[in-house]
């Protein structure tokens, strides 16, 4: 089955991302002020990083495909007294928001992605972030070993990334990081990457 089409049976329990508060290394960015303006955060899940910067008094926005998600991230909302905005929205249709953001935020999303569908989500990508706008991203990493059988996401090496954003955004960095996860086990291999929307005119440049 098509993991987008089975995102809410996914929900119906506690999914192994969902860990109940931000993962640590998009906190860190958060304390450092790298994330700032307008907030969008794609495949947002029940909500913890659009709440993370709603609660630094961030205009914050997240969209995601599984309905019981997004209804379990406006009930936390809610009950934290958060101004913040959920949208139930395809990722790979970004520019149907209509609407430009200072950071984009991407915690295990990137990685569901087929790589027929990578280039979709850049040009989306590409319609929302603003010019000088950042892209956080939070992904399985090659190191992590695969599950012989398992359908889940893919492990993705920094060549990987490179090429998926190198004609849209500037690579800031890429370094190994760690996803925690809610499994008694030690949290998953990856990468934290940071990148630029580079301006229209210097694309056409390089």
């Amino acid at each position: 089955m098509n993991p987008w089409q089975r995102l809410d049976d996914l929900y119906a329990d506690r999914p192994p991302w969902e860990i109940g508060h931000p993962q640590p290394a998009f906190l860190d960015l958060a304390r450092s002020g790298a994330i700032r303006g307008r907030v969008l955060d794609v495949g947002c899940g029940t909500g913890e990083h659009v709440l993370m910067c709603a609660d630094l008094g961030l205009d914050a926005t997240g969209v995601d495909l599984a309905a019981t998600a997004l209804r379990a991230a406006g009930g936390k909302a809610r009950r934290r007294g958060a101004h913040a905005r959920f949208l139930h929205l395809d990722t790979r249709r970004l520019s149907d928001l209509g609407e430009r953001f200072d950071t984009v935020l991407d915690c295990g999303m990137f990685h569901m992605l087929d790589p027929v569908d990578r280039a979709a989500f850049t040009r989306g990508l590409q319609a929302v972030l603003r010019p000088g706008g950042r892209y956080f991203l939070l992904c399985f990493s090659d190191r992590e070993p695969e599950i012989p059988g398992a359908v889940g996401p893919h492990r993705l090496t920094r060549d990987d990334l490179t090429q998926a954003f190198a004609d849209t955004l500037r690579i800031d960095f890429i370094v190994p990081a760690t996803l925690e996860i809610n499994l008694d086990r030690p949290g998953v291999q990856g990468w934290l990457a940071a990148m630029t929307m580079i301006p229209a005119d210097d694309r056409e440049r390089s």
